[in-house]
């Protein structure tokens, strides 16, 4: 099987078990989105949902966010990881929202990692949810799935996990393959005891065999 047959397949499983595919932050605006999905480093979905409320009821614009201390935000989010880094980025990320950019996220991937703790994967998320720009961010669930299933190879990192994706993934799809991978990871080829009997893409995973041939 080439690389492309293999994406192909791959891609015509998501597509029609999988046709709906979205972030499972929850947000109301792109403010909202990249607040969540600063947050989301390192920290699940389901406790960031947790923590998210009672912060944009608090600071419902990154106006109101700008004015604020990080000692204020850490209270409202230290039941998720590394809160006081994240309450200095967010605080960080607003200051400059506001002054630089007049509150408006900006939708170019190196104008969105000038903010505080937004780095590439961050930038990519927001680029491709909300502009649906064809922007691949990888986390680890993206990369684990990735290898294992065959449609990245001899990968070391993100970036190089991201450029493979890309490289065979139709530009329209990118967006909703980001999240087709994501869940993937977080519900059934996760990262221990994946279930690989319940996997329609078992057959041809890379994860149980090498079966990539260089395309001609």
């Amino acid at each position: 099987m080439t690389i492309t047959e293999r994406y192909e397949k791959v891609i015509e499983h998501f597509s029609i078990h999988m046709p709906v595919a979205e972030t499972e932050l929850h947000y109301q605006n792109p403010y909202q989105l990249l607040v969540a999905v600063i947050l989301s480093a390192q920290c699940t979905d389901k406790r960031v949902n947790l923590i998210t409320p009672v912060l944009f009821s608090r600071f419902p614009t990154p106006e109101s966010l700008a004015e604020s201390v990080p000692e204020e935000v850490f209270e409202y989010i230290r039941s998720c990881t590394y809160p006081n880094n994240k309450s200095k980025h967010l605080i960080g990320m607003a200051k400059m929202l506001t002054t630089d950019f007049k509150g408006i996220i900006p939708s170019d991937i190196i104008q969105l990692q000038k903010l505080p703790g937004v780095g590439r994967k961050t930038a990519n998320v927001i680029a491709s949810v909300v502009y649906n720009k064809p922007t691949m961010a990888v986390d680890t669930h993206v990369f684990r799935v990735a290898a294992r299933i065959g449609l990245t190879s001899n990968s070391k990192t993100p970036l190089d996990t991201e450029k493979q994706l890309i490289k065979h993934i139709p530009q329209d799809l990118i967006p909703i393959a980001h999240h087709w991978l994501i869940l993937h990871g977080r519900y059934t080829c996760t990262a221990r005891n994946p279930k690989c009997n319940k996997c329609g893409l078992a057959l041809l995973c890379g994860f149980n065999t090498n079966s990539i041939t260089n395309e001609k």
